[in-house]
C-alpha cells in the first residue's frame, strides 16, 4: 500500500497530498497502531539508526487524525532544527507545529466549527488536543457513535472501567476526577476526558 493509500483511509481527502508531501520530505517511519488510552500519537527519535519514527492511533476520526499526525510531524521538525535540548512542548515545538498546520487550517479540509476552534487552539497549542477541553469536545462530535461515556459525565460514587480496571469516582478536581481502584485501594488522577464504561 503506497503512503497517499494509507493517508486516504484516515483523513481528510484535501489534506492527502500535503500529509504524503511532508511524510516524504522529512523522510520518517510512519506507523498507524491500535488505539491506546494514554496518547493519540507519538514521534520518537533512534539515535543508535538514526531514524524518525511517527505513530497515530487507527481509532481517530480523520479530523482528530489529522491534528494528531501534525502535532507529531511538529515534533520531529522542532528536533531537527533545534536538537533535543528543547521541552517537548515548548516554543520551539509550538512554532514548528503552528506552521506545519497553517496550510490546512482551511474549510476544505476541516469542518467549519473545527476549523473555528482550531484557529483558538493555534494561538497558544497545549501539550495534546485533549488538554484543550474545546477542541477536544467538537473533535469527538465526528467519532463513530460509540457506547463509551466520559468520565467528567459520571457522577460522584459511580462505579466504572477504565484501562481494564474497575474504579470508582470519589472527587472532582479542575480537569480531572479522583477516583479509587476497586481492587487494591489506591486512588489516581484520571482526567475527565477519559472514556469509561459503567458497571451496572
Amino acid at each position: 500500500m503506497t503512503s497517499a493509500e494509507v493517508f486516504k483511509k484516515f483523513v481528510p481527502e484535501a489534506s492527502v497530498s500535503y500529509c504524503v508531501k511532508l511524510y516524504e520530505r522529512l523522510g520518517f517511519e510512519f506507523k498507524v497502531k491500535k488505539a491506546r488510552q494514554t496518547k493519540l500519537g507519538d514521534y520518537r527519535f533512534n539515535p543508535k539508526t538514526n531514524k524518525h519514527t511517527i505513530t497515530v492511533n487507527n481509532d481517530l476520526n480523520p479530523y482528530a487524525f489529522l491534528v494528531t499526525y501534525l502535532h507529531e510531524v511538529g515534533h520531529l521538525v522542532a528536533f531537527k532544527q533545534y536538537g533535543r535540548r528543547i521541552q517537548p512542548h515548548g516554543k520551539e515545538w509550538k512554532q514548528a507545529f503552528k506552521e506545519i498546520a497553517e496550510p490546512m487550517l482551511l474549510p476544505e479540509v476541516f469542518h467549519v466549527s473545527v476549523l473555528s476552534a482550531l484557529k483558538k487552539y493555534f494561538k497558544n497549542p497545549k501539550a495534546s488536543s485533549c488538554s484543550d477541553p474545546i477542541l477536544y469536545q467538537i473533535l469527538k462530535q465526528f467519532d463513530e457513535p460509540s457506547d463509551s461515556l466520559l468520565l467528567k459525565e459520571l457522577a460522584i460514587g459511580t462505579a466504572f472501567i477504565f484501562n481494564k480496571k474497575s474504579f470508582i469516582k470519589l472527587e472532582n478536581k479542575r480537569t480531572r476526577s479522583v477516583c479509587q481502584e476497586i481492587q487494591t485501594k489506591k486512588k489516581y488522577l484520571i482526567s475527565d476526558l477519559a472514556e469509561v464504561e459503567i458497571i451496572e
